[in-house]
This record gives C-alpha cells, structure tokens and sequence, in this order.
C-alpha cells in the first residue's frame, strides 16, 4: 500500500502514524534508533505490506502491471489501491477525507524530528501538493506512476501503466474494494495489539 492507506490505517495515532509513514526509508536496524511506539508504526506498516504482498487479490491486480513494468507491477497497484480508497465512501466521504489529510500533516508536522533525510526533503512536496487527497484523481494517479517511473532503474515511461490503469478501472475499483475490507481488518487488529503493548 501506499502513503495514504499507511496514513489511514495508523488509525490517528501521531507515532504510529510517523512510524508508518517513514518505515521505506528505515532500513535494518535504525528502527530501534526510534521511540517504542514510533517502531510500532514502522512494524505495522511492514505487516501491511506482507499481507498486501500475499493477498491473492493484489496477485491479480498485478497482472494488470505486468506486461507495462514487469517486477514493478506490485508497486503501481499500491499507489492505485490509495486511488480506490481516497474514493471508498463507505470509509469517508470526500470533505472527511480532506480533513483528514490535514489532520494528517498536522501530527506529522509536529515529529518531524523524527523524520529520515530522505522522508524529510520529500515531505514538503507531499504536504504542499496534497498528495494524500489528490489520490483521488486520475492526474494524481499519472502523476505518481511518473514518481515511481523516475525511481526505478529500469522504466524509462509510465504511458503504458497509465493506459492500462484506465482500461482495466472497472475490475480494477471492484477488486481494490474487496482488498480494502480485508486490509483494513487486519491492519485494526494489528493496531490494537500494539498499542495494548
């Protein structure tokens, strides 16, 4: 999954939110550099990428991907899972989810100490271009394909992700909500287990 479902399934919680959101860029054992609830959110948010990871139905999504980015196709379904989630209404409908971006910036403003270098240049953007709402929308989506393309060392252009994306919508919005039920259950329970710690 991807920043806003990691933000969202961090439950409002400030450090397990900041732990979940900068978990990528904790790598080995720099996590026990952080506060304990700090390294709870960056344990949930690497339970929610293996369970993500193993769901049969980001498996057939990423057949989607695959044939345009190869071993990156699981990549491109996270950011299209924070799409269908910014839109599911049955979580918030779209004024609750722009308060909850600024919400989220709001926790996130105030441990920003706790932020690793590369977290902490890419943040500005994130908060100043809304990242987390503009998921929502299709340009928003084009447009972090083009993020993940510019990272990778062996994509040269998203056009055809893009295309894709859009010609599979349908069966794509269908099965990212079955996924978003399952996820959300495991990442609740995973949450109240660490937080009772």
């Amino acid at each position: 999954m991807n920043y806003l479902a990691h933000a969202y399934f961090s439950f409002d919680h400030p450090q397990i939110l900041t732990g979940n959101m900068i978990s990528d860029f904790v790598k080995g054992r720099k996590q026990y550099d952080y506060p304990e609830s700090i390294q709870q959110g960056i344990r949930l948010h690497r339970a929610i990428d293996t369970f993500t990871d193993e769901h049969a139905v980001t498996k057939e999504l990423k057949k989607i991907f695959a044939p345009a980015v190869r071993l990156y196709a699981g990549a491109f379904v996270d950011v299209m899972y924070d799409h269908f989630l910014a839109l599911n209404e049955e979580e918030l409908k779209e004024p609750e989810w722009m308060d909850f971006t600024q919400t989220t910036y709001g926790h996130l403003n105030l441990q920003q100490a706790y932020f690793p270098e590369h977290f902490a240049r890419m943040y500005p953007y994130m908060q100043q271009q809304n990242w987390l709402f503009n998921y929502r929308y299709t340009w928003g989506i084009e447009n972090s394909f083009g993020g993940l393309t510019r990272r990778a060392k062996y994509l040269d252009s998203s056009e055809e992700a893009f295309r894709l994306f859009t010609e599979n919508y349908p069966e794509a919005a269908q099965l990212s909500d079955i996924f978003i039920g399952d996820v959300k259950k495991f990442a609740m329970d995973q949450f109240q287990s660490r937080i009772r710690q």
